[in-house]
């Protein structure tokens, strides 16, 4: 029956992962194609601070586009500086910070990333849609609103470990973008 499940949940969509368990650390990659779009639609600053980089599927998009990125990652793998546990972080960061976070601490990544920036700064979260949702989530964004939330109109895919394959996306993923100070409405826009 588990099986049964697992095919009917994909099918419909309330399940967001495959058959096989969560990767433990949340490590999800993100298709470079997002960082691609997202320096297309965005005026992010010159300096850019990617703290959940992984192998540097986003970070190595915005190194080549001529931006000056910080990589961190709790885990090392092999690329950035790893061991960095972006929730404890207290230095100021006078950039924007970008990055797909662990899903379970989305909300978290976003306040403290907030916290860390100046007014006028940015921070660009890949999340799913879905993140929209929730009555704790609503009060959260009454507090915080984003800017702008900026939802693919094609899937991009994110990958177990690291591990890109060519297979179609169940999530409906957006990128938000908080600008430290913003107190209006959200704009929801699309892109690719």
């Amino acid at each position: 029956m588990k099986d049964g499940y697992a095919i009917v949940s994909r099918f419909i969509g309330s399940h967001n992962f495959s058959t096989e368990d969560r990767q433990s650390e949340d490590y999800y990659a993100t298709n470079p194609i997002a960082a691609e779009w997202l320096d297309k639609i965005e005026d992010l600053n010159n300096r850019i601070w990617e703290c959940a980089c992984g192998e540097g599927h986003l970070a190595k998009v915005f190194i080549r586009n001529g931006h000056e990125v910080m990589s961190t990652d709790l885990i090392d793998r092999g690329f950035g500086r790893g061991g960095v546990d972006f929730l404890k972080c207290r230095e100021m960061f006078y950039g924007d910070i970008v990055t797909n976070p662990p899903y379970k601490y989305a909300q978290e990544f976003v306040e403290h990333a907030l916290e860390l920036i100046p007014e006028g700064h940015k921070v660009c979260m890949f999340l799913k849609v879905q993140f929209l949702e929730g009555k704790s989530r609503k009060e959260f964004f009454k507090r915080l609103p984003p800017k702008t939330v900026w939802v693919s109109s094609s899937r991009i895919g994110c990958y177990t470990n690291g591990v890109m394959k060519k297979t179609s996306s169940m999530l409906a993923l957006a990128w938000y973008v908080w600008e430290k100070g913003y107190h209006g409405d959200t704009i929801i826009k699309w892109f690719n």
